[in-house]
């Protein structure tokens, strides 16, 4: 029961926001939430139902979503094939592929902030989509990977039980908050595409992958 229970302290790490941030949306009922005594509790699955409802719901800003190209945040050779049967070994090789990127410093690092995330909560938001994400100030600019998993992954802990295939890997500076969150809410909307994702698992290559992704 207490791993389903998180603190103001997990919940503003997993989002990383400030506690106060946290304590703030808390107070004016922005989050789901609810106080034993005089403590802020959170229930995990409310908080990742809530953070996969403003991924949805932010994908409808279509200003918002136009200043994100894809092209600037991905090249073909950060699109990799994965046939691995276990999460962690799949977040792990397609950490090792995005630290490639020179806008990644430390590649452990990168690993073991994906890792942690994943730990405190799952990145998959359903259609067989995960999408780890961290910032870091290590990280000098927003950069991402693409895992296409040619066996599912069954482990993610999935909100419609769908096995994971399609692993978006983000990493961006830690002061690029609003970018970081636009580049999250843009790709959940455009994968929402039954047709690219089936394209996607179906390609043979990176640079057919490519193509298909930085469509409009």
């Amino acid at each position: 029961m207490e791993d389903d229970i998180l603190t103001i302290e997990e919940v503003a790490k997993y989002l990383r926001v400030s506690e106060r941030t946290v304590y703030d949306w808390a107070q004016k009922g922005e989050i789901p939430s609810g106080k034993i005594g005089t403590v802020w509790r959170f229930k995990k699955a409310d908080i990742e139902k809530w953070v996969n409802d403003r991924l949805s719901s932010g994908s409808k800003s279509t200003t918002a979503n136009q200043a994100v190209q894809i092209c600037n945040i991905l090249s073909p050779d950060r699109i990799v094939y994965i046939n691995q049967s276990t999460k962690r070994d799949a977040l792990v090789e397609l950490a090792a592929n995005l630290s490639t990127a020179p806008q990644v410093k430390f590649a452990q690092e990168l690993e073991t902030e994906i890792l942690k995330r994943e730990e405190l909560m799952s990145t998959a938001i359903g259609r067989g989509i995960a999408i780890p994400h961290v910032r870091l100030s290590s990280v000098t600019d927003l950069v991402m990977s693409v895992g296409i998993c040619k066996s599912p992954v069954i482990d993610f802990q999935t909100i419609d039980d769908v096995p994971v295939q399609l692993l978006i890997m983000i990493a961006a500076a830690y002061n690029q908050h609003s970018y970081y969150l636009q580049t999250l809410s843009f790709l959940s909307s455009k994968l929402k595409n039954a047709d690219l994702r089936d394209a996607l698992l179906k390609s043979t290559d990176a640079e057919a992958a490519y193509k298909l992704l930085i469509e409009e």
